[in-house]
């Protein structure tokens, strides 16, 4: 039975609370919300000031990795936590890795990593740091094969975003190393950077840089200052000098970046300077003749794959340089330029024929060409052309030269275009003038032919001959002819030497109508009576007519054979026969000048020229002058004294020249005299000195053994 009590059936109810309105709901849900968050909040930051976040060490390495498609880890002590509202990071043995294709495994990696963060400049704005201190950071950036991308670029495709640095109020920054390496060209540089301490944002003073690295081949040394370190924290302007040493050249570089790594189309101030100029361009394996010490400063603007010099001053050796030069590294290296030069020095031009300049300018150039691998009393160089180099870089130069500075002969204008493409050199077309005359020459020299195949065609315009030997000491006053020609050789070696000793072609200068000295003249000729009488009458530089001239050689295999030296004047006719050899460099020439007018003590023997190119000899008492002189003296004592003079005496009967084949630079089979009829004074072409050219078996003998060399 149950016994609890009940209410009466007319009791009263209870009096109803205040209505519960949603405007209360709403408030009291939000209120509850707030408080929950707040609660979750000060949960969180609770949970890991106590833990110092340490759990958060593997979702870190996922989502950063994840972020920066880059691998990280923290090998060890890791803290992630509020202290008490700036985010404390703390790593230790942190590291960020390369891209699977880097050399490398870690873009990043430091010993230690402390910092505080500013919690809102995660979200919004630029990021910051209130303070850092790392330890032992080491940075490797690095470009890939095809230069598509590089290790700092973080992204899987092409035109990702590059790191960017954050600006950090409080730094210390110790022991930290930055690897840089480019494989197209072939740089790697290793560098450790000077501690760096800052305050408030600043770091004040220059943060310096040194370190060591290879470029191609060739180690060097480079040392750099950010002299506005507080920009490039900030990412703004990078005030950079840095000088960099290479196989005895100094380089300097200063320029304002617009980030620390970034330097495309940015102008920069360039000077080098050092010994030899072709050491520095040969460490990123670009052959050019040696040059003396030189000083050359510029801009350079790299654009892409370009490489630009612009405004280049200076000199090397004493000769002034100015002009443009651009390197493009693609597939080949290439380098088209620009240049001018108001003077050159002779000595300057000398390694563009294989000589070294301060052997030449010091000992001569015989000794520069047996520093080059010629025999004694040699003047062609016998060094050979960089093949291998030649092969796998092109290049194009116009270079145009106002004056060489030249003793003997006067040179300007000098206008040249060379062409390298793929192993083949060609100069072409080199023009200057010479003694008021202009030089037009075409030289190539193919190594992609084994040996290489080398041609040679110079032309000389009408020059006054006067003035072109002026320079060997002869009176220009008296003698006003020309003298035109041209050289063609074809032949096959990697050098100057070997080329033209293998050789074969033509030699011709002619000389038109003019008038020369009658001291040359008649000294050639040899003609005692009439030279003295031009003496004691004070007539010595009187001009002699000259009708036509010729001098002529046919080379073959490397031996040069008079075809003909023939010289037409108005009282004499001049004749040469012989030869030289470029094999070795020796001469065996013999001059005979015959009288068209009678004439008493006249020599009429020929006026040998021997030696070598270096060490000409002129041997004027020959055989047939020594036999003349016997005759003579045996008509003296058998007959009387005058009789003597019989054999010395010319009768004047030298046949005149028919001057069309000799203006044509005809060869001697060819020559005719005035009357139709061949030449039989002039050789066959041959290197016999005999009239009829024909050598006799000792003569060839001879001949065999000096331009051969056969023993």
């Amino acid at each position: 039975m149950d016994a609890s009590p009940t209410q009466p059936i007319d009791a009263p109810s209870p009096a109803p609370g205040p209505a519960d309105t949603p405007a209360r709901r709403k408030r009291r849900i939000l209120r509850n919300i707030l408080i929950g968050i707040v609660a979750v909040i000060a949960a969180i930051w609770l949970v890991l000031y106590i833990t110092k976040g340490r759990f958060l060490k593997h979702p870190f390495e996922r989502i950063v990795g994840s972020m920066t498609h880059r691998t990280v880890t923290v090998g060890g002590d890791f803290q992630l936590y509020f202290a008490p509202f700036r985010i404390k990071f703390y790593a230790e043995r942190f590291t960020l890795s390369n891209p699977d294709w880097a050399s490398r495994p870690n873009l990043f990696q430091a010993d230690k990593l402390d910092t505080r963060i500013a919690p809102l400049s995660l979200i919004f704005g630029k990021r910051r740091l209130y303070w850092l201190d790392l330890v032992n950071g080491a940075v490797d950036l690095e470009w890939n094969a095809a230069h598509t991308a590089n290790t700092w670029t973080f992204s899987e495709k092409k035109g990702g975003k590059p790191l960017e640095f954050p600006r950090i109020d409080v730094a210390t920054v110790t022991g930290t190393s930055v690897r840089y390496l480019d494989p197209r060209m072939r740089v790697l540089a290793n560098l450790n950077v000077a501690d760096i301490r800052s305050v408030d944002a600043t770091i004040g003073r220059a943060v310096g840089l040194k370190g060591t690295g290879r470029l191609r081949e060739t180690p060097f040394t480079v040392t750099a200052q950010l002299l506005s370190p507080d920009a490039t924290a900030n990412r703004g302007q990078n005030k950079l000098v840095a000088r960099m040493r290479a196989a005895g050249n100094v380089i300097d570089v200063a320029g304002t970046l617009p980030s620390i790594a970034d330097i495309e189309n940015v102008p920069l101030a360039v000077t080098a300077r050092g010994a030899n100029l072709s050491t520095l361009l040969g460490v990123i394996d670009v052959a050019i003749p040696n040059t003396r010490t030189y000083r050359l400063r510029g801009q350079l603007v790299k654009q892409g794959d370009e490489y630009r010099f612009t405004r280049i001053t200076g000199i090397a050796g004493k000769t002034d340089l100015a002009g443009t030069l651009t390197i493009t590294n693609g597939e080949r290296i290439h380098l088209d330029s620009v240049l001018a030069t108001k003077s050159l020095d002779i000595v300057d031009a000398a390694p563009f024929i294989g000589y070294n300049p301060d052997i030449v300018e010091s000992k001569g150039a015989v000794a520069a060409a047996a520093a080059t691998g010629a025999g004694a009393q040699r003047l062609l160089p016998n060094a050979n052309l960089p093949i291998e180099t030649m092969r796998i870089f092109d290049a194009d130069l116009k270079w145009t030269i106002g004056v060489v500075r030249s003793k003997n002969i006067p040179i300007s204008n000098v206008d040249l275009t060379l062409d390298l493409e793929r192993g083949r050199l060609a100069l072409s077309p080199l023009t200057f003038a010479m003694a008021r005359g202009n030089v037009a020459s075409d030289v190539v020299f193919d190594t992609r032919s084994r040996p290489s195949a080398v041609s040679y065609d110079i032309r000389l315009a009408p020059t006054p001959l006067g003035r072109l030997l002026k320079g060997y000491g002869l009176a220009e006053a008296g003698t006003t002819g020309t003298i035109k020609g041209r050289i063609e050789l074809k032949g096959r070696g990697d050098s100057i030497h070997e080329s033209l000793a293998s050789s074969r072609g033509r030699i011709a200068f002619v000389m038109p109508s003019g008038a020369l000295s009658v001291r040359n003249v008649q000294l050639a000729e040899l003609d005692i009576g009439t030279f003295a009488q031009r003496m004691f009458q004070g007539k010595l530089k009187e001009p002699v007519q000259v009708n036509c001239g010729l001098i002529g050689f046919t080379v073959r295999g490397g031996v040069a054979a008079a075809d003909p030296i023939l010289i037409d004047t108005r009282k004499n006719v001049i004749v040469g026969r012989g030869g030289f050899s470029f094999r070795n460099e020796a001469v065996d020439l013999a001059f005979r000048a015959d009288s068209k007018k009678f004439s008493l003590f006249a020599g009429q023997s020929p006026v040998g020229v021997g030696g070598m190119f270096a060490a000409p000899q002129l041997n004027v008492i020959s055989k047939d002058l020594l036999a003349r002189v016997g005759t003579g003296l045996g008509l003296a004592l058998v007959a009387t004294p005058v009789a003597g003079i019989l054999a010395f005496v010319d009768v004047g009967d030298a046949k005149s020249t028919a001057c069309g084949p000799v203006l044509a630079g005809a060869t001697a089979q060819a020559q005719r005299t005035t009357k139709g009829q061949p030449r039989d004074d002039v050789g066959h072409g041959t290197t016999a000195k005999a009239e009829d050219g024909k050598p006799s078996k000792a003569e060839g003998k001879a001949q065999k053994k000096k331009f051969l060399g056969i023993f």
